[in-house]
């Protein structure tokens, strides 16, 4: 008998990546391949995102064009996970009664088995949890089997949930509190990792540079030592003799791992950005200079009334010091046009605030009232849409002309990149990236397997992108043909 062949679609975040990843290894754990197409699969997941709410739209325009394609092969699973599973519930069930499983955030791990019991039931299974109360194999997606996409990089969830109380984000209601992985456990996951041929990771986190904070390491004591000396040995280079890792901590572990040549981390948080953290990303070599700093609004007012925990000022002097203790760093942000309440002064405090950034690159959002968020019940507040358009193109152009500038510094220089593929609009061209996460096209007298690392020369440079003329081959890919699926 063939095996089950199943199709995961992905909306929303590299959390949201990073778990897909996971719910696939474990279907193909439990027997099932991947299917190529719809037409092709027996299971459908639909992992889903809440944060915006086009992301909404998205999931109940896939699940109505799944009610058809179900009418037609009543055998079809459908099941729907993730952030927006987590948030609705019930309502998912309501709206489309077509859907065989519905599951949240906390109870990834128990997907194949939910399948299995609305299979035996005979009829749809809802299970969400509301805290992750799990031991840490169930409550971290790393710790489950993985069916990863690309075999020479990785994602290493370090922390889930988040403590924060942004106005406009739903996360904490959707992931729940912060809660950090054990220090060994990530650190044997990216060993395993490296092992596998992995070349580059990244770490994930609702509010990662807060790594650890709920963490506590007993203090180690050596014969002779007294309170004192056990306390100042807390902060000296020593994690394990410190009342807690700090993030840094894990950045120099990970950064140590023998085949690891990059670490990136997303997204931090502008007022957890210590400097243990900056003087790790300036001191470690594998730690890659690309800093993602969310703004979010570059008005004080603004500011207070998302609740982000500084000023303006303060998140430019952070910038500085990571600038100036970073040599060559690219820092990227995000950005929220028409967040209620915002006049045409704040909008131009932002557009200064921007400008002085110089940002390489900006993710660059319309703000999107998300039910259950502080922000959503301002109605009253809320900016006219052609504002917010306008003042969305003209924040465009600001992002565009900082990056040009710093794509055309480039020009002339040696960058080392790693390979990721043909580029999707020519496959003649070759796609990679630097450490500092700028997309590089280029043409190579051969394909050139994604994990490759070349030397490319910067001939040319646009806002999202550089070209260059590829110089020499330096590493083949390290990694296997086929990509198994593991445990984390």
């Amino acid at each position: 008998m063939a095996p089950k062949k199943y199709l995961v679609r992905t909306y929303g975040c590299q959390m949201n990546e990073h778990d897909s990843e996971r719910i696939a290894g474990l279907l193909e754990a439990d027997g099932m391949v991947a299917a190529t197409a719809l037409d092709d699969a027996d299971v459908v997941v639909l992992n889903t995102c809440c944060i915006r709410e086009n992301a909404d739209n998205k999931l109940y325009g896939a699940l109505g064009h799944l009610k058809a394609e179900k009418q037609r092969r009543p055998e079809l699973e459908i099941v729907v996970g993730g952030c927006l599973a987590q948030k609705d519930r019930d309502l998912i069930q309501h709206r489309a009664g077509h859907v065989d499983v519905v599951f949240g955030t906390h109870n990834v791990h128990r997907a194949v088995e939910l399948l299995h019991e609305s299979r035996v039931a005979g009829s749809p299974v809802l299970e969400i949890l509301d805290e992750a109360v799990l031991d840490d194999a169930e409550t971290f997606p790393s710790a489950l089997p993985v069916r990863r996409e690309v075999d020479w990089a990785a994602w290493v969830t370090i922390q889930i949930g988040c403590d924060n109380s942004c106005a406009f984000c739903i996360v904490p209601s959707v992931r729940g509190a912060e809660l950090s992985r054990p220090f060994g456990d990530v650190v044997d996951e990216v060993r395993q990792l490296a092992a596998d041929g992995v070349v580059e990771v990244t770490l994930l986190g609702q509010n990662v540079n807060s790594y650890g904070r709920d963490l506590t390491t007993r203090l180690r004591r050596e014969p002779g030592d007294d309170e004192s000396a056990v306390a100042g040995a807390a902060w000296a280079s020593d994690p394990a003799r410190r009342p807690r890792p700090l993030f840094a901590d894990l950045l120099a572990a990970v950064a140590s791992v023998e085949g690891i040549r990059r670490v990136r981390y997303t997204s931090p948080h502008p007022k957890d950005l210590r400097p243990e953290t900056i003087v790790a990303m300036a001191d470690l070599r594998a730690v890659c200079p690309h800093l993602h700093l969310p703004l979010q609004a570059g008005s004080d007012r603004v500011l207070a009334a998302m609740r982000r925990g500084y000023t303006a000022q303060r998140y430019l002097e952070r910038l500085a010091a990571a600038r100036a203790a970073v040599p060559d760093l690219a820092v990227t942000t995000d950005l929220i046009v028409g967040f209620p309440g915002e006049t045409d002064t704040d909008f131009e405090h932002t557009l200064e605030v921007v400008a002085e950034a110089a940002f390489d690159s900006a993710y660059t959002f319309v703000f999107s009232p998300r039910p259950g968020t502080e922000a959503a019940g301002r109605i009253e507040d809320f900016v006219p849409s052609d504002v917010v358009a306008e003042r969305f193109e003209r924040l465009r152009v600001v992002v565009e002309r900082s990056a040009l500038l710093s794509h055309r510094e480039r020009i002339g220089r040696t960058e080392e990149v790693i390979v990721e593929g043909p580029s999707k609009k020519d496959p003649g061209v070759t796609s990679a990236r630097t450490a500092q996460n700028k997309l590089v096209h280029f043409r190579a007298e051969r394909t050139l397997r994604p994990g490759t690392v070349a030397q490319v020369a910067v001939v040319d440079a646009g806002p999202h992108y550089l070209r260059g003329d590829l110089l020499e081959i330096l590493a083949a890919p390290r990694h296997r043909t086929h990509i198994p699926v593991t445990a984390g």
